[in-house]
């Protein structure tokens, strides 16, 4: 159970080089384990592996596409592929060979994707991929996976690597506070409590956990006791946890620097929908793209940090 409050000096790491490091660790346990890039090595730090294993590191340059090809075929020579570049470019323009060469065909192929979401900062809405949450989630066979820090970052490595199937993992720019506790052991499809709470349920993904449990902070100061839930894997989701959110507490806040529609909280709706019907604030991006700025300040702008998710979820206990 997590202990951090908003007021603790914490470590930050961001979840891309927690990746580089894993990667790298990865590649001396076991010979199976190629990687390429579209030639942005140094900032998705996929260079930590190429320096530690070039004969087993590919720089494909900026041909997203063909990397995504190549890396379907190294699959089927038995080969466990990590593929990386940044997501606005490995989910954006390889989508058609990600559906047709990795997804269809089930291919051992791990999407690493860096520079994800608003806190990819000065690079602007051009970069700030927002969609990738959507148009990966709906591929068959694919799982979809969002570290809540480096410490799972580097566990969700691990794990995938184990699986045999097509994985999307999504890795952020900015370094972000660790928030999963010491102890925590990550596991695909389910998530992981920080918070016991019976008033309302927090459910966050990404970068925005640390917010969720500094929000479930302000409300305990003020007598409310918000359940929070690190939804690290948002397909498969744990319906299982969040069904007992919907019938245990009086309603669910989502949290993802992502495009509200067909993300996490598009998953939770559709969930509880059909199984254990619950109001749902969803608190994402509002169909629109981002705007270049501090990562962190684009975070407060659009509404994501623990001031405005306590707000949603006193606005929604005041309606139930």
């Amino acid at each position: 159970m997590s202990t951090i409050t908003v007021n603790e000096p914490v470590q930050k790491i961001a979840t891309r080089e927690s990746y580089g490091k894993a990667l790298a660790a990865l590649g001396a346990r076991r010979d199976d384990v190629v990687v390429l890039d579209a030639d942005l090595s140094g900032s998705t730090k996929t260079g930590v592996f190429a320096k530690q294993h070039p004969d087993r590191f590919f720089n494909m340059g900026v041909a997203e596409a063909n990397m995504i090809g190549v890396a379907a075929g190294l699959a089927l020579t038995g080969k466990t592929v990590f593929a990386s570049s940044f997501a606005m470019f490995a989910a954006g323009k390889a989508f058609e060979q990600i559906r047709q060469a990795v997804a269809l065909p089930e291919a051992n192929v791990k999407i690493c994707a860096s520079h994800a979401g608003v806190t990819t900062g000065e690079d602007g809405a051009s970069h700030q991929m927002l969609e990738d949450l959507a148009i990966m989630r709906v591929l068959p066979n694919m799982r979809v996976i969002v570290p809540a820090d480096g410490r799972e970052a580097e566990q969700v490595v691990d794990a995938v690597a184990e699986v045999n199937g097509p994985c999307y993992v999504r890795l952020s720019r900015m370094k972000t506070p660790l928030i999963t506790p010491d102890d925590h052991v990550f596991e695909l499809g389910k998530a992981s409590q920080l918070r016991e709470g019976q008033s309302i349920t927090l459910i966050a993904t990404g970068v925005t956990v640390f917010h969720a449990v500094a929000a479930a902070d302000e409300l305990a100061a003020e007598g409310i006791d918000a359940r929070v839930l690190n939804m690290s894997t948002i397909k498969p989701l744990d319906v299982g946890a969040v069904n007992a959110a919907a019938r245990e507490t009086a309603g669910i806040v989502t949290i993802e620097e992502a495009q509200r529609i067909g993300g996490l909280g598009s998953a939770v709706c559709e969930t509880v929908s059909g199984t254990q019907p619950c109001p749902v604030v969803r608190l994402g991006m509002t169909d629109r793209f981002g705007e270049s700025g501090d990562g962190g300040e684009l975070l407060e702008h659009f509404g994501l940090t623990a001031s405005h998710i306590v707000q949603a979820a006193k606005n929604l206990l005041a309606r139930s």
